[in-house]
């Protein structure tokens, strides 16, 4: 399940708790959101501390009979921090009305910055003083719902900008500058690769891109603080506590200057960063052209100047500096305006000088929604100053906004599967086959597992299933209504066919467990796995419907015997079953889903090649991009994909989306008419 599934929940209780400072504390609007923002800091560190404590203390030595002590050196080496007693979240919670609470909040703060010198005057102290003790329990219970406690990833960004969107007066948030999706962020280190050096972000906001680069380098068996560096640049000292805040708690360290990063260069890393990854602010236009004139960060000109002075759009000037950011070896990536890509006139010129150097490496197109705050849709830019020979005048178009998962009415992303699948086109390109088959082994693999797994959730749906259809036939009988008995015979023919099918499936994945996929396997090989296990993944779907399709029977039971006063039994019954069939139902898609996914590579790329894919990719040689006014925009050279039909489409499901969707407008119109409502009082009207 997506981190993101629990925004909302989180969202709500998050702004309970900042209302409740809003109306008791004696802090302004542009404050209080800080003292949250450092219980959430808590919270998410706690949350790493519990998730990697058991493993270091099942590696702590020991000499006669009495195991070390845990240090901050134990927690460093697994991206956490360590938390005195006094600072774990727990305790706070759990303080009686009669303790100072601020004090004791204090207290952590302390003994976190004792222990971390680069924290050291990062975290809101003195603001809890002004808020009452009462009020402070309420907030603590506030921020330790569930669904933080078991948070991970960049959730802490996540929440950073929340509190920016709604507290948008407290001029942290200028317009254009907004939290990067971690899908995004992700998508930007798996094609980068930052494996050792310098990472640079000039626009580092709450230093998403470095928790992700690290979280890449322990992927790969690295030990992110030995083998990055990292350098940000922000322009508002809140943020920078912030950013230095969700490193901590990640186990990283950066080196965050404050900056305008327009007029300065603070970290002098110019032609040294190894990595450069950003998600800058859109379409600036206020940038005083005289001060850049002569930077040498700009290699390729000025972009237009309007006739008050201005840089007439900042857009190019962060491309100019990423580049110019670069070593000889470096790697660039970062998100831009869309419009970017295609702009006429003086920035088409730096686009033209750009290209010509042989470094824009790729280009992916992202659909709207991706952004938390924004519907606005985006480039992904890449740049490589070691891109091999055969590809200098070539650059990668990857059109990837045909390719996203739903993930609340107003949030779409990446599945792991789909971005893994994105970042393998980019491995072809690369001459990477090898990764690419890996990628296909895994996902067959996948299947295969799933489909085991599958096997004992379906057989206790099938002995609840069995149980329900005995009760109603039972009380059937005793009702002796034509309706009831009809309900009855229908559950159970529905039943002896899913017990059929499901011995059936049982056998089948027998059979495809016996012969797992191998870790060498070829790609030819690969094909076949995939042809046979074809089988297996439409029967799980079939076995799916099956299982919906008992449900609905059960259903209509209830329905012919609630008058019956054993109907709640029944009722009973079917609850129990329900709970089975929705356990049955989340093992079984899994099976098709990972099936799926290998396929969607196989049949775009049969020969484990790169090769044109309308739609979705094209490799772009220069005299085409001339010859489209030097446009880097994707969709003008991939064409359009041809038409899927959808085979699995869920009238059911569509009809529940939209009942979501208008649920969710619905609440968001009387939370409308209530603010509004409430302006109105506050204005005497």
């Amino acid at each position: 399940m997506s981190q993101l599934q629990n925004i909302e929940a989180i969202e709500k209780r998050l702004w309970g708790a900042a209302d409740l400072l809003r109306a008791n504390s004696g802090l302004a609007s542009n404050e209080y959101f800080m003292p949250v923002m450092g219980l959430i800091f808590l919270r998410h560190a706690y949350s790493r501390y519990l998730a990697v404590k058991p493993a270091i203390e099942a590696g702590l030595p020991s000499r006669g009979g009495k195991t070390r002590a845990l240090t901050k050196e134990d927690f460093g080496q697994q991206g956490a921090i360590y938390l005195r007693p006094e600072a774990q979240f727990d305790h706070l919670v759990s303080l009686p009305d009669s303790a100072d609470r601020a004090a004791a909040i204090i207290a952590a703060m302390n003994g976190i910055e004792a222990d971390y010198d680069a924290l050291r005057g990062v975290l809101p102290k003195a603001e809890y003083h002004k808020i009452a003790n009462q009020d402070l329990g309420e907030l603590l219970r506030k921020l330790n719902p569930e669904e933080l406690k078991t948070a991970h990833g960049d959730i802490f960004g996540r929440i950073y900008e929340y509190f920016l969107t709604q507290f948008a007066d407290q001029g942290a948030h200028d317009g254009g500058e907004f939290f990067t999706p971690i899908s995004i962020v992700q998508m930007i280190a798996n094609l980068i690769e930052p494996a050792r050096g310098t990472v640079l972000d000039p626009a580092c906001g709450s230093g998403g891109m470095f928790v992700q680069s690290a979280n890449l380098v322990e992927r790969n068996h690295g030990d992110p603080t030995k083998a990055l560096t990292f350098y940000g640049m922000e322009k508002n000292a809140t943020t920078i506590k912030l950013a230095q805040m969700n490193l901590a708690v990640h186990g990283l360290q950066g080196n965050i200057a404050e900056a305008i990063s327009y007029y300065a260069d603070p970290h002098e890393l110019l032609g040294k960063a190894d990595y450069v990854m950003a998600n800058p602010p859109f379409n600036v236009d206020e940038v005083d052209a005289e001060k850049v004139r002569k930077d040498p960060r700009l290699p390729f000109g000025l972009p237009g100047v309007n006739n008050k002075g201005k840089v007439s759009n900042g857009n190019y000037l962060w491309i100019s500096y990423f580049y110019s950011y670069l070593s000889v070896r470096g790697r660039a990536g970062f998100v831009m305006s869309s419009q970017a890509s295609s702009a006429g006139r003086d920035e088409a010129a730096v686009r033209r000088r750009l290209v010509e150097t042989g470094h824009v490496d790729v280009m992916v197109a992202i659909r709207g929604n991706f952004f938390y705050t924004r519907t606005v849709p985006c480039e992904l830019w890449f740049f490589d100053k070691a891109k091999p020979e055969q590809h200098r005048d070539r650059v990668l178009m990857l059109d990837a906004r045909n390719v996203y998962r739903k993930v609340t009415r107003k949030i779409y992303d990446f599945s792991p599967e789909q971005l893994a699948n994105l970042t393998s086109i980019v491995w072809l390109y690369r001459g990477q086959s090898d990764r690419f088959l890996s990628l296909l082994r895994e996902h067959l693999g996948q299947a295969i597992v799933n489909a085991q797994a599958s096997l004992d959730p379906l057989l206790d749906y099938l002995e609840r299933g069995r149980a329900l259809a005995e009760a109603v036939g039972r009380l059937a009988d005793e009702n002796g209504e034509p309706e009831a008995q009809a309900a009855q015979r229908a559950m159970d023919e529905a039943l002896a066919t899913l017990v059929a099918d499901v011995a059936a499936y049982a056998k089948v994945v027998q059979q495809q467990a016996a012969r797992p996929i191998a870790e060498n396997a070829s790609n030819a090989t690969l094909h076949k796995a995939s042809e046979r296990l074809a089988p297996l993944a439409e029967t799980s779907r079939d076995l799916v419907k099956a299982a919906d399709h008992l449900h609905k029977l059960a259903g209509h039971a209830l329905e012919a015997l609630s008058s019956e006063g054993k109907g709640r039994e029944l009722s009973r019954l079917r609850k129990t079953a329900d709970e089975a069939r929705k356990a049955a139902v989340d093992a079984l898609k899994p099976v098709r889903y990972f099936h799926r996914q290998a396929l969607w590579l196989q049949e775009r790329f049969p020969d484990a090649e790169l090769r044109d894919v309308p739609g979705l990719v094209k490799l772009v040689s220069w005299a085409e991009i001339e010859a489209n006014d030097w446009s880097l925009t994707p969709g003008r050279y991939v064409g359009v994909a041809p038409e899927e039909v959808d085979e699995d489409f869920d009238f059911e499901a569509a009809l529940r989306d939209i009942h979501i969707e208008l649920k969710g407008l619905n609440e968001e119109a009387v939370a409308l008419a209530t603010k509004i409502a409430r302006n109105f009082e506050e204005l005497g009207a």
